[in-house]
């Protein structure tokens, strides 16, 4: 893997870890709840200048799309598909939460094809500033 790949999975990582904390580490949280608790952790400051879509594709019983739009210190958040998203993460439900739980290494998920990531690596790695 390269090391833009790796440094992707970091973010993914740090970004569904602190949203994961919100959720008092109910590994049987479901996405959604780890979604719902990235709201808090929002940082308007390091989105400026920033336009960007992140779309996640998660399949099994509690997977779902999910997608959230950065735009210069504001963002949205969504059930569904945006369109044209600049960054894609697809993984299991179970498999993103557990990432978000700490329970399964990030990188470990990459390597092993758990965890995809398509598209702009730039703007991947702005997604663990924008939501910590």
């Amino acid at each position: 893997m390269s090391s833009a790949g790796r440094h992707i999975c970091i973010i993914a990582v740090a970004m569904c870890v602190g949203a994961a904390v919100a959720v008092a580490d109910n590994v049987d949280s479901t996405p959604q709840q780890v979604f719902d608790s990235m709201r808090d952790s929002f940082q308007p400051a390091k989105t400026k200048g920033v336009h960007a879509r992140y779309q996640w594709d998660l399949s099994g019983p509690n997977g779902g799309q999910w997608w959230i739009e950065v735009n210069d210190g504001t963002y949205k958040m969504g059930k569904g598909k945006i369109p044209d998203p600049n960054v894609t993460f697809i993984a299991t439900d179970k498999d993103w939460v557990a990432i978000c739980h700490d329970q399964l290494s990030g990188t470990w998920a990459y390597l092993s094809g758990r965890l995809r990531v398509r598209g702009d690596q730039g703007i991947a790695r702005k997604l663990g500033e924008i939501f910590p």
